[in-house]
């Protein structure tokens, strides 16, 4: 990973641009895995979660735009590029994210606690029902 950051540093100092797209189609080393029977299923979800992944940093710089828009009135990219949140406005980043994952998360989260929800015996269920 450190090389591939000294790669595009090198690149933007040099402005070579990097082919994204080559990029994002090379495969990682080793077996993908696999959390569902069908692999389409499986592939929707990484793709889902990329997309949640991207929404995050756009809010983030939504974020950072508001927060200069604020302060300054008028911004730059480069304004952009360099803005470093305070202190509470990365409480306030970490918070947002949080919850923005726990809603992405919710049905996963249910799911979960129903799994871990203590279920009576057959044999109770069965002596309910026949005496009922």
């Amino acid at each position: 990973m450190e090389r591939l950051w000294r790669m595009e540093a090198r690149s933007m100092n040099d402005d070579d641009s990097i082919d994204w797209i080559a990029r994002a189609g090379t495969r990682a080393k080793g077996k993908r895995p696999a959390y569902f029977e069908d692999p389409a299923t499986d592939r929707t979800l990484s793709i889902l979660l990329a997309l949640a992944g991207e929404v995050s940093v756009v809010k983030e710089r939504l974020d950072t735009v508001e927060r200069l828009l604020d302060e300054k009135g008028t911004i730059s990219r480069a304004d952009i590029q360099s803005y470093a949140p305070d202190k509470d406005a990365a409480y306030e980043r970490a918070l947002a994210t949080k919850e923005y994952v726990a809603r992405i998360m919710r049905g996963v989260q249910q799911d979960m606690e129903a799994m871990q929800a203590i279920e009576r015996p057959v044999e109770e269920i069965s002596v309910d029902l026949r005496d009922n």
